[in-house]
């Protein structure tokens, strides 16, 4: 019953803080200059984690004056939000989420690069953008799984969007992203899609039910292609960030805290 109420009180808390999100998009947002808007997403959504009960803990240091791809699994609904309460970013994401109610709004708002899957025109389009978007001095990030997994389990990197940082000539960051109970620093696979095809309201329910949750966020050291071509590169990336989500007991801090 503690649970179901925990749940419930943080469920609220989350949609209330949605909707300021998009009344702030609506009220001077896009008048606020870049820093200005990239502190503003980033202190959203740190809201954001708080109001779901998780506290977030970034180890390494992000690339912050100048342009990079960051490289990331992808295991969660939360990915997006721990990821733009670590550091800003502009996300490439399947076209599908401009749709969505309230997310497709503040996702069209900050910046996110749109892709419809399956189409080879598509991708050399999307590619195309975020070169020109690296070479303005933009910070990407992207998920090469090209899908959710499950949390436990590091899916093959595609190569296709990586093409971007090689003709951009800009460094590739690595991130690894883990869930961890504080009390124990043993990960957990709470927010994760632990089934096949299961419900995000499922996975949603059972992270807001979850208490001593915390978002690690690691990021590694940035490279370049340095002759590797986008299927061997996409390899090299896969294997540092399989290393940086192995959990580490001794890393957590126990209460630990949003930046």
């Amino acid at each position: 019953m503690a649970g179901t109420w925990r749940a419930t009180r943080r469920l609220v808390r989350m949609l209330w803080h949605i909707v300021q999100g998009i009344r702030l998009v609506r009220n001077g947002f896009n008048h606020l200059d870049a820093h200005a808007q990239q502190r503003l997403v980033e202190h959203w959504a740190q809201g954001f984690l708080r109001k779901a009960g998780i506290a977030l803990q970034v180890e390494g240091l992000p690339i912050a004056t100048s342009p990079v791809l960051w490289v990331a699994n992808h295991q969660s609904w939360l990915d997006i939000p721990t990821l733009h309460a670590a550091r800003y970013c502009r996300f490439v994401s399947k076209a599908e989420i401009a749709q969505w109610p309230l997310v497709g709004h503040l996702a069209r708002a900050v910046g996110t690069l749109f892709i419809q899957r399956g189409s080879r025109r598509e991708t050399q389009r999307i590619v195309q953008t975020m070169t020109e978007a690296l070479q303005q001095g933009d910070s990407l990030a992207v998920f090469p799984e090209g899908t959710v997994g499950n949390g436990r389990d590091l899916l093959p990197f595609y190569g296709n969007t990586l093409q971007a940082a090689i003709d951009a000539d800009v460094p590739i960051q690595p991130v690894g992203m883990t869930f961890v109970d504080a009390r124990t620093g043993q990960a957990s696979y709470a927010p994760c899609e632990a089934w096949q095809d299961e419900p995000i309201v499922r996975s949603l329910w059972r992270t807001l039910k979850t208490d001593h949750l915390v978002a690690v966020v690691r990021y590694g050291t940035p490279e370049k292609a340095s002759g590797r071509d986008r299927r061997a590169w996409a390899g090299d990336l896969r294997t540092c960030v399989e290393a940086l989500r192995q959990p580490a007991t001794e890393s957590v801090e126990t209460g630990a805290k949003l930046r």
